[in-house]
């Protein structure tokens, strides 16, 4: 499975910005595809997970009320919409994916190699 991330950038605070995270290979032990957000020093946060199949998905109640979540099978993307943009959503983004439905990170099989979200503080 080979993930790619794209649209991140620099916004300003209220600003909004949607992540993309294209699949592509052998997809077939890859049910669930999840975000996960890094900044210096800090863990590696998980934001939000969705399946392939059903589309059921979760978000972190931090950012509930602002990111949304959607996926694409015919082009095998998932998609994260971020609106409301504040300084700590700072990080780089990265999609994953796992055959569970999980927060956690070590659940998670192939990595993308992130795109870098970046809000002046």
């Amino acid at each position: 499975v080979q993930l790619v991330e794209s649209g991140g950038g620099l916004v300003q605070a209220g600003g909004s910005l949607s992540l993309s995270c294209a699949a592509s290979g052998s997809t077939s032990s890859s049910e669930v595809v999840g975000w996960f957000r890094q900044t210096p020093g800090q863990k590696r946060e998980w934001i939000a997970a969705i399946t392939w199949n059903t589309g059921a998905g979760a978000i972190t109640d931090d950012v509930r009320d602002r990111f949304t979540l959607s996926r694409d099978n015919d082009k095998k993307t998932v998609s994260l919409q971020m609106n409301d943009l504040k300084p700590e959503d700072t990080g780089v983004y990265y999609c994953a994916s796992s055959n569970t439905f999980t927060n956690q990170g070590s659940l998670y099989n192939y990595w993308g190699q992130g795109t870098q979200v970046t809000l002046p503080s």
